[in-house]
């Protein structure tokens, strides 16, 4: 699916998601992805947190993204991030990629960790 283009001079848009993968800045991220302060890196996912108490500081709104559907986060983790100073919001990663890319355009430090979605959702 393409999401609207938008024009983002100090960050790097969601352009669009498939089964797999996102397009982000133009370029195609295989897996699942955080993307933060204009730049994108790998992600292990849910299981792998470290890199998201890495946006402490750097973000005030995380996005988590996980995958076709809202599920939720591993015990205790959305409270020891927003402990962390983050404020974290959970949705299926089409709406976080979308809300991603308003906060975005809003001039909001805001970061997303995105889930892929699968070829079959459920």
């Amino acid at each position: 699916m393409r999401l609207t283009e938008l024009r983002l001079p100090d960050g790097l848009p969601v352009d669009g998601y498939g089964p797999g993968f996102f397009r982000l800045g133009g370029r195609v991220h295989e897996g699942a992805v955080i993307v933060a302060e204009g730049a994108a890196q790998a992600w292990n996912g849910v299981t792998d947190p470290a890199p998201l108490f890495a946006l402490a500081g750097r973000a005030d709104i995380l996005l988590v993204g996980t995958g076709d559907a809202l599920l939720p986060l591993p015990a205790g983790l959305q409270a020891r991030l927003e402990e962390s100073g983050l404020g974290v919001e959970l949705m299926a990663s089409p709406s976080a990629a979308r809300s991603y890319n308003v906060l975005l355009a809003e001039g909001r430090r805001v970061a997303a960790a995105l889930v892929p979605v699968s070829a079959h959702p459920a």
